[in-house]
């Protein structure tokens, strides 16, 4: 990002964090010694592999000074960040933007300073030091499961979706015939494999052998936690505004379900568990009128939403459900998917899982789901889901719905309950 002096000044005064890391440059000549480039390296190796960052060199880290670098020394620098992403980064590093500027000093003098702007890259890029991430202000090495489950994740922004892969332990046989037969159309190809392929249900792996991709378990198989130990929706209806009770209080769980099978049955199954754990209130106005607890739309959307924009690669984690006394929350497995942010969540449309969004557009919605959707299908390409829920809720309960970022591998969606 290129900030303005005086903003970048203030980023410098206040430290160093999850997307600013400043370096003072020492030199032997045009040589670089402090400090060292395999250090260098790793710290950019590290915004490259999390979500981008700015590396600010010529200034003091610890002192937060501006120290500066010999303007003739300017292209020594520059020259000696390029080759660092070119030869000590595996793969090289491409996505990196260097530009020179001028800041003041704390006597006021302008000093030179070089600013390198790493954006997130499509792939994991290992370092001398091996393969980090930026955590706060400072890179930490990933473990294997995380560099596994990143590597996994990149591939959703390169060619092969993670919701295309092939379930290799799976076969055709492991599909329900009524579950893949209600996508088939009067054009589908007379081939089983033909059609299925053709919707992403099914793949050939490299010698031919037919299997389903996980977008297949998930619509096409009647117990698809048998393939992703993960994909079912764990629900619970607590008695308080507390999932630990009070000292004293006997059960504090009121209602309790594993919800699992193909992802439309999911949905239809939390919308039941949710309508039988809610209550409605009769106003006290003239012509009585009935007030539900939520928003029975928002929380079709919202439920659409968990199971098919949530991150498959994080196995064993599950979309939780939690009623309490005052709300719903919702915890979906995976951050916001690449340049998505928490604050245009309702007005951008991204896709992670796109072959699941296209499955589930042709699902019509099940009758048990009631009046909470005027929609034949459980997906539209729209992308006004989040909106909705939002809107929606807001209107009802007088207070809108709001999404937070758990750490790096979850989001949580609050539902406010209205108070007749």
């Amino acid at each position: 990002m290129r900030y303005l002096d005086l903003e970048l000044l203030e980023k410098i005064r206040l430290g160093e964090d999850s997307g600013i890391e400043c370096k003072e440059i020492r030199l032997s000549g045009e040589r670089l010694t402090g400090p060292r480039p395999d250090d260098l390296a790793d710290e950019i190796a590290a915004f490259a592999n999390k979500r981008g960052g700015v590396l600010l060199l010529g200034v003091d880290d610890k002192t937060k000074e501006v120290i500066g670098i010999p303007y003739d020394k300017l292209e020594a620098v520059e020259r000696t960040v390029k080759d660092i992403c070119q030869s000590k980064l595996k793969p090289a590093l491409e996505t990196v933007d260097i530009y020179r500027r001028e800041l003041p000093d704390s006597t006021g003098q302008s000093r030179a300073i070089i600013q390198v702007e790493i954006t997130r890259s499509l792939f994991l890029h290992d370092s001398p030091g091996g393969t980090y991430t930026r955590v706060g202000s400072s890179k930490r090495q990933m473990s294997q499961e995380l560099k596994m489950r990143m590597q996994m994740q990149r591939s959703q922004s390169r060619v092969i979706r993670f919701d295309e892969f092939l379930v290799h332990e799976a076969g055709l046989k492991d599909l329900d015939k009524d579950l893949y037969d209600r996508f088939r159309t009067e054009r589908s190809d007379t081939s089983v494999e033909d059609y299925l392929r053709k919707l992403g249900i099914l793949g050939q792996d490299e010698e031919g052998e037919w299997h389903p991709t996980l977008s297949g378990v998930l619509m096409c198989s009647k117990s698809p936690e048998t393939w992703h130990k993960g994909a079912f929706i764990q629900a619970v209806a607590y008695a308080g505004a507390d999932v630990v009770p009070a000292e004293g209080e006997g059960d504090y769980q009121l209602d309790a379900e594993d919800i699992t099978g193909p992802l439309d049955h999911q949905v239809v199954g939390a919308m039941q568990f949710v309508r039988r754990n809610s209550k409605v209130a009769a106003t006290k106005e003239a012509g009585r009128t009935d007030k539900p607890e939520y928003d029975t739309t928002a929380i079709f959307e919202a439920l659409v939403n968990a199971v098919v924009h949530r991150d498959y690669t994080i196995q064993g984690s599950k979309v939780r459900l939690h009623m309490f006394s005052n709300r719903l929350e919702l915890f979906v497995p995976g951050t916001l998917v690449n340049t998505l942010e928490l604050d245009s969540i309702g007005f951008r449309q991204v896709s992670r899982n796109d072959t699941l969004a296209s499955l589930l557009s042709k699902v019509p919605v099940d009758e048990r789901i009631g009046g909470a959707t005027t929609r034949s299908t459980y997906m539209d390409r729209r992308g006004e889901g989040a909106q909705i829920i939002v809107k929606r809720t807001l209107q009802l309960a007088g207070q809108p719905a709001t999404y937070q970022l758990l750490g790096d591998d979850e989001l949580m969606l609050t539902i406010p309950k209205a108070v007749a």
